[in-house]
């Protein structure tokens, strides 16, 4: 029992041994495990406050998913400081006394976080003035797929190939974003064909349109057109130009449709799709050799 005793309070000493002083507030290692614990709980808490948030208080609002996922990351951030400053006081430590710590704080920031800084305050501006929302297809840099998620410090887009990219999120404030749901989910979609000189543009017209209305992912409102571009090389240039909002997250799956079914109209109406010709001419050195003999005897 004397040793029990005795350990616990050698414990209790070391819990209690002061590792860092801010003014007249003493750091010892048992602030520092209270406070970790502490900081865990409240990130748990804010966590599953947002999903409440948003799942639960919010689903029956007029809101849409980027909108109440907005909603509730901002609310979890203002949970996250009220709640810091409540621990940081509950342990013991005077916020004035954490002005040294600002200093060196801000130090780094000149220096080394700008990046971080910069993409949490873009993380906030893209949360209030919603320039991209969760579900929005959108195009980035190299960068083409779905928002799933929008963080403090990036945002994650999902490609077609299943593939997650995690993008800061500064670079949705400096760079030019193409965001194709942004105002409203219908969008054309261009296909360019060629056809061989001599066929009846009308024909190409009807078959175009006819393998547009065919395909269960054009719309009929607005419907699809047909644009006679140019006279090319070797070919007449048409581009067939149809709506869709059911394939805006894959678009080459519609183009890639819209090319079998116009392959088979074509060939069922045996219009031709040419290929670049060239006529070459070739000069033979022998015959060029002979007729300057002849010249030359001739003479």
């Amino acid at each position: 029992m004397e040793n029990m005793k005795f350990w616990l309070g050698r414990v209790k000493e070391l819990l209690e041994y002061p590792i860092l002083r801010l003014g007249s507030s003493e750091i010892t290692l048992w602030s520092v495990i209270y406070f970790g614990a502490l900081l865990l709980v409240l990130v748990f808490i804010a966590g599953k406050l947002r999903k409440l948030l948003v799942s639960r208080v919010l689903a029956h609002s007029k809101l849409d998913v980027g909108a109440r996922q907005a909603v509730g990351a901002i609310a979890r951030y203002i949970f996250l400081f009220i709640g810091l400053l409540i621990i940081v006081q509950t342990v013991g430590i005077n916020l004035t006394t954490l002005n040294v710590i600002a200093g060196a704080v801000s130090i780094g920031v000149g220096f080394g976080l700008q990046n971080v800084v910069s993409n949490f305050i873009s993380g906030l501006i893209i949360l209030f003035e919603r320039p991209i929302k969760i579900g929005d297809r959108i195009e980035v840099g190299r960068v083409e797929g779905d928002v799933v998620a929008i963080g403090a410090r990036s945002t994650t887009i999902v490609t077609n190939d299943n593939i997650a990219i995690i993008v800061p999120n500064s670079k949705f404030i400096t760079e030019s974003v193409v965001n194709w749901k942004y105002t409203d989910p219908t969008v054309r979609f261009k296909v360019p064909v060629g056809v061989a000189y001599g066929t009846d543009t009308k024909l190409v017209e009807r078959v175009l349109l006819e393998a547009a209305g065919e395909n269960p992912d054009v719309l009929a409102d607005p419907p699809p057109s047909v644009r006679f571009i140019a006279f090319g090389d070797s070919a007449l240039q048409f581009e067939l130009q149809a709506w869709s909002t059911t394939l805006v997250n894959n678009k080459w799956r519609l183009i890639s449709a819209l090319n079998f079914a116009i392959y088979d109209k074509f060939n069922q109406n045996n219009i031709e799709i040419p290929f670049p010709q060239r006529e070459i001419r070739l000069r033979s050195e022998s015959a060029d050799l002979s007729r300057t003999r002849e010249e030359g005897v001739a003479s």
